[in-house]
């Protein structure tokens, strides 16, 4: 086989959006993407109580239980923590420990954060790694590709290129390269077998020019942080401008993605409780960041630090600070409310923080969940793909038949009994129906 020397550029490569019957696909058919982030490392924002822990058991169980409630997306960043931490030692791996996860899950998009410019594992490695992943996890493993973190983590590592990745994942021929900057290099490189859906599902967490650049030309999700502040009615001010600068971007590129942001979901039965529990965990913030400074999305780090500057407020201006990028405090009926907007301004998902995650997520399952049905922002809709021989109602990346439902007249869509809305956009083929 001979072998193809580039230095710029590469074989067009298709992704996952490119089959419809790819998990994300099937994911992205809702109108709001649900994904939950999880807590691999010790990082401690507050001294109010907490269940969390960073050990794979835990973050396993999150994993399931979201899976379990219709979650498409789990994602977890990473960082090489110094000695002593930054509000703690130890951490997991997330291109490890997802990688796991993806044995022992069948539904849920499964997305690891590695730090490109400073891995240490060569492009091939990754290619190899990446294609192994995408086999077993059946098309759901994805990676997110950021530069890095802190300026301590740039200097432990060496550099690599993503284009390599990519390259070995479509190329037909044995692939060559000689970077000019990148101290990686390849001779006669091959891997099969290639990934199911073009390749793995990527995500570029960023906000600055380059960054969006970058991720128009790449990326099927975009993970972006509100321009303004951590106050929602801040960040829907901020946001419609951000994300339309994004999406004419992406659309000179003449490329289509999903746009995502992390909020802290802080909900209780009332405003008051919710408001209650949220400023306990805002006093026990203050007494914490006393001894360490926690590293959160407002901080200023790695070469996307730019698209967080301006952050600063009076603290009703500037929220909380309690973690996740955005807070949605209130009730679960204003929780809702919250999560409309932020969709009715372009926000295609969101990847949920919670302060104690198991029982917080437990109660957004029971209490926020249906209300976000109700809304309209998560539907049920037929797999099409689905070998049975009649027509049943499918979550989007499951196989349980939903209940409670019925067809329209003219026979085409299915229609929810109470709301009387269409729960797919698109018409049936009618040799499925018969």
């Amino acid at each position: 086989m001979s072998a193809t020397s580039v230095r710029e550029g590469g074989p067009t490569l298709k992704g996952p959006f490119d089959f419809p019957s790819s998990p994300l696909s099937k994911a992205s058919r809702q109108p709001l993407l649900l994904g939950l982030f999880l807590n691999l490392q010790d990082i401690k924002i507050s001294t109010h109580p907490t269940s969390n822990t960073w050990t794979f058991d835990y973050n396993l169980d999150l994993v399931r239980k979201a899976e379990a409630l219709g979650f498409e997306l789990a994602f977890s960043r990473t960082q090489w923590l110094p000695k002593g931490g930054y509000d703690g030692e130890a951490s997991l791996d997330a291109f490890v420990a997802l990688g796991a996860m993806a044995a022992v899950t069948r539904s849920i998009l499964l997305i690891s954060t590695m730090h490109v410019l400073y891995s240490p594992l060569h492009p091939l490695h990754i290619a190899k790694y990446g294609a192994t992943l995408d086999h077993v996890a059946k098309g759901r493993w994805g990676i997110n590709v950021v530069t890095g973190h802190r300026a301590v983590e740039h200097e432990m590592f060496g550099r690599q290129r993503i284009e390599h990745d990519k390259r070995l994942w479509g190329e037909t021929e044995n692939l060559s390269y000689k970077g000019r900057v990148s101290p990686w290099q390849l001779e006669n490189a091959w891997i099969t077998p290639k990934p199911e859906f073009g390749r793995p599902i990527l995500i570029n967490a960023t906000g600055s020019p380059a960054g969006i650049e970058f991720a128009a030309q790449y990326s099927d999700l975009i993970f972006i942080t509100s321009p303004g502040t951590a106050n929602i009615e801040s960040a829907l001010e901020t946001l419609p401008a951000h994300i339309a600068t994004i999406r004419k971007v992406v659309k000179s590129k003449g490329r289509a993605v999903k746009i995502l942001i992390n909020p802290i979901i802080v909900s209780r039965d009332t405003p008051e409780e919710a408001w209650a529990y949220a400023r306990s965990i805002a006093e026990g913030t203050k007494v914490q960041t006393g001894t360490k400074k926690f590293g959160t999305a407002n901080g200023n780090y790695g070469s996307d630090a730019h698209a967080w500057r301006g952050r600063k407020g009076e603290q009703e201006k500037q929220g909380l600070n309690i973690g996740g990028n955005i807070e949605i405090i209130g009730s679960p009926e204003q929780v809702v409310e919250q999560l409309e907007a932020l969709h009715k301004i372009g926000i295609d998902g969101v990847v949920a923080n919670f302060y104690d995650f198991a029982p917080d997520l437990d109660y957004f399952g029971q209490k926020i969940l249906p209300l976000v049905k109700k809304a309209g922002l998560r539907v049920d809709y037929i797999d099409q793909a689905s070998p049975t021989s009649s027509p049943l109602l499918f979550h989007p990346l499951s196989e349980m038949p939903i209940t409670q439902q019925s067809f329209c007249e003219e026979g085409r869509f299915y229609k929810d009994k109470e709301s009387d809305r269409p729960l797919i956009s698109q018409p049936l083929d009618q040799d499925y129906l018969q």
